[in-house]
């Protein structure tokens, strides 16, 4: 990874200094990078696109939600080109959530792109931000976490994001570094640079403020704050979730009162997870992880809705945009058979994270257990405790199903046993109230691609 290790903590500036927030910036300027960031070797050297900027443009906009705006974008990629530099790619990353799934790497995606073109990305983790916790949709205050909590899931996310990501135009930032290093009358500097009433027109504030909840003052500074990294590495472009919007734009006028040219805005739509409904979320269940073993992610891309598959396609693979439309026009058509687009994007993605050859395994695999009907190699025995059995030796249908896995909580279980997914050996479960006899070895399944064996432990 292309970071420096961890400093100690950075002293507090001495009283009476008198750089400001804008001088930071200045001097900021004349550097190749902030404090944490290393050189990347070759990245100004070996910029040199051989698309027009026409063609580049077209890239950014596969499956964007939005672009603030198309002509400075223009402008910006015009200027990198005739400059012989690089664009300035920022991307904030909250370490609340670490575990990254393909929800996240629509984004990352979309960084990747950006590489290709010869961009650089500064892939900011926000250890800093993540002790204020973005209220972006949360109808009360966020609990902060703790720094120790923040460093812990920012380890996980270094050891993921090289699986999207080129690490040779990657560069990996703490916020901290110049965010933990401000002096209260810099902080006060940063404030009087936005309004409260326009801070008042998220939705999230304006529906608390109106019904009499709390907001915290703490909650306003993060719109700051996430805009100052953007003055402290002077972001040509700025990428995120459409739930985002709102402090990209702030971001942008922020910029300009430090005297700053305004960041590039281009925000992307959030996944559907494989309930075709919610957003994608581990909290959910909805996910496909991509450390997942092979056999999960193809299995679990195989449940994704028929009419969410262009749509995948087009924002987590790495397919290129004339083939994505060739499948849809295939679908649309009918001369693709649904199954066998699916098929597709589930060999793809195993291809992406896990390589071609287990891709195929995979493939293989899916086709010989849920075509054939044959029972997987390596089904994993699961414990169930014979303490947790009733005296007779049974379990509660929809309790079984999640001690085994299969299911997020037992509400799910519920709906998929009414929904008839659920089968015990042979046999199919149809009464959600049921209690069934648990034995060593019996096999339980739901839906074609959810499979236990069961080991009863003493």
């Amino acid at each position: 990874m292309r970071y420096k290790e961890r400093e100690g903590t950075r002293k507090m500036p001495k009283q009476g200094r008198t750089s400001t927030p804008a001088e930071r910036a200045s001097k900021a300027a004349e550097k190749p990078a902030p404090p944490r960031a290393e050189a990347s070797p070759g990245a100004r050297s070996s910029f040199a696109p051989q698309t027009s900027v026409d063609e580049e443009i077209e890239e950014y906009k596969r499956g964007a939600a939005q672009l603030i705006t198309e002509a400075d974008l223009r402008e910006k990629l015009a200027r990198a080109r005739s400059e012989g530099r690089p664009l300035r790619v920022k991307y904030g990353a909250d370490p609340s959530a670490p575990d990254i799934h393909l929800g996240h790497t629509v984004c990352l995606r979309k960084l990747r792109q950006f590489q290709d073109f010869g961009h650089e990305v500064f892939f900011v983790i926000g250890d800093f931000t993540g002790r204020i916790g973005d209220p972006s949709g949360k109808s009360e205050t966020r609990p902060q976490l703790s720094e120790d909590e923040v460093r812990k899931n920012a380890l996980t996310y270094e050891q993921q994001i090289f699986k999207v990501l080129d690490p040779a135009r990657t560069r990996v930032v703490f916020n901290n570094d110049w965010l933990g290093r401000l002096s209260f009358a810099e902080v006060i500097e940063l404030a009087s640079k936005y309004t409260v009433a326009r801070l008042l027109e998220r939705d999230d504030f304006t529906a608390r403020f109106r019904e009499g909840r709390p907001i915290a003052v703490h909650e306003f500074m993060y719109t700051l704050a996430q805009a100052y990294d953007s003055v402290a590495l002077r972001a040509d472009v700025e990428i995120g979730g459409s739930d985002q919007t709102f402090n990209f734009v702030a971001t942008r006028d922020i910029m300009a009162r430090y005297g700053l040219p305004a960041q590039v805005v281009l925000t992307l739509p959030l996944l559907e997870g494989l309930d075709g409904v919610e957003k994608m979320s581990k909290s959910l269940g909805n996910y496909i992880g991509i450390n997942e073993p092979p056999k999960d992610i193809y299995g679990k891309a195989m449940s994704i809705p028929d009419e969410l598959m262009v749509r995948y396609f087009e924002l987590v693979t790495d397919l290129p945009l004339g083939e994505v439309r060739a499948i849809k026009r295939g679908l649309s058509s009918g001369s693709l058979h649904p199954r066998d687009a699916k098929m597709r994007l589930a060999h793809t993605l195993v291809r992406m994270y896990h390589g071609q050859a287990a891709a195929d395994k995979a493939q293989e695999e899916f086709v010989a257990v849920f075509r054939r009907g044959e029972m997987p190699e390596d089904i994993l025995p699961v414990a169930v405790n014979r303490t947790d059995l009733s005296p007779d030796g049974t379990m509660w249908i929809a309790r079984l199903l999640v001690v085994l896995g299969l299911a997020a909580s037992t509400s799910e279980a519920r709906r998929l046993v009414v929904q008839g997914g659920v089968r015990i050996g042979d046999n199919r479960v149809t009464d959600p109230a049921a209690d069934v006899a648990v034995t060593e070895g019996m096999v339980v399944r739901v839906g074609k691609r959810r499979v236990a064996r069961v080991r009863v432990k003493d």
